[in-house]
C-alpha cells in the first residue's frame, strides 16, 4: 500500500491549474528584483569606483552597479528556493523586459534636442559620459548576457545542489551556486560592456576581479537574510 507521503507527492505532481497555489508575495519579490536590476544598471553606466589599493598587482575598481547588483542574486536564490526554477526564470525575463524599456527611454532622451539652458550647465556631452552606456544599450546587453550566463547557472546549480543534499544546508547551495554564477556573470558582463565601449579595456581585469570578490562577499554576508526570507516566505505561502 502506498504511503501517505507518496500519495501526497503524486497529488502535487499531477495537480491542475485550479489546484495550484495562489502565491501572495511573488509579485512583491519580482518588483524589488526589477528595481534592483534597473537601478544597478544605471549606476554601472554612471560611475567607476576606485578602492585605492591593489590585489595580486591588480588595481581594485568596480562599476557603480556592483553596490546593488549582488542583491539580484539573493532574490534569485530566494525565488528558486521558495517558488522553484520556473518561477525564477519568469521573474528574470520580466526584469530584463523592464531593463530594455528603461534603455529605450534613455536612448530616446539622448536623441531628442536639449534645451539651451540645460546645455549650458549640463549638455549632451555630460549625458553621453554618464548615461551613454545605458542609452546606447551597451550596459543593457552586457547585463542581459552576463545575467543569463550567471543567474541561470546560479539557479540551476542551486536546484541541483538542493536535490543532491535533499534540501539540507541552504547556505552550502546559496554560496556554492553563487561562486559559479557570479564568475560567469562578472566575466561576460565586463567583456561585453568593454567591447561596447562602456568600459576601457585597461580596467578589464580590475573590474572582473573586484566585481567577483565583492559580489561573492555580499552573498556570504547576506546568507542569514536569505535564510530568514526563505523561511518567512515558505511559511507565508503555506509551503
Amino acid at each position: 500500500m502506498a504511503s501517505p507521503k507518496f500519495l501526497s507527492g503524486l497529488k502535487f505532481l499531477f495537480r491542475t491549474e485550479k489546484d495550484r497555489p495562489n502565491f501572495r508575495y511573488i509579485d512583491m519579490v519580482m518588483a524589488f528584483f526589477v528595481a534592483v536590476l534597473i537601478t544597478s544598471n544605471v549606476a554601472s553606466s554612471a560611475k567607476i569606483v576606485d578602492l585605492g589599493f591593489s590585489l595580486f598587482g591588480i588595481r581594485l575598481a568596480f562599476d557603480g552597479g556592483t553596490l546593488l547588483f549582488p542583491l539580484s542574486y539573493v532574490f534569485g536564490d530566494v525565488l528558486t528556493e521558495v517558488y522553484g526554477f520556473r518561477a525564477s526564470r519568469r521573474v528574470i525575463w520580466t526584469g530584463f523586459a523592464a531593463l530594455a524599456l528603461s534603455s529605450a527611454v534613455f536612448f530616446l532622451l539622448r536623441a531628442l534636442p536639449g534645451d539651451g539652458e540645460w546645455e549650458s550647465y549640463a549638455g549632451s556631452a555630460a549625458y553621453d559620459a554618464i548615461l551613454g552606456g545605458i542609452s546606447t544599450g551597451g550596459i543593457a546587453i552586457a547585463s542581459l548576457l552576463g545575467y543569463i550566463a550567471g543567474e541561470f547557472s546560479n539557479s540551476i546549480s542551486l536546484d541541483r545542489i538542493k536535490t543532491l543534499m535533499k534540501g539540507k544546508l541552504l547556505w552550502v547551495r546559496t554560496i556554492g551556486s553563487t561562486l559559479i554564477g557570479e564568475l560567469l556573470d562578472s566575466v561576460v558582463f565586463v567583456f561585453v560592456a568593454s567591447a561596447a565601449g562602456v568600459f576601457g579595456w585597461e580596467i578589464f581585469a580590475s573590474l572582473v576581479l573586484t566585481n567577483y570578490l565583492f559580489k561573492c562577499s555580499i552573498e556570504v554576508i547576506m546568507t542569514p537574510v536569505t535564510y530568514f526570507a526563505v523561511a518567512r516566505l515558505k511559511k507565508a505561502e503555506g509551503l
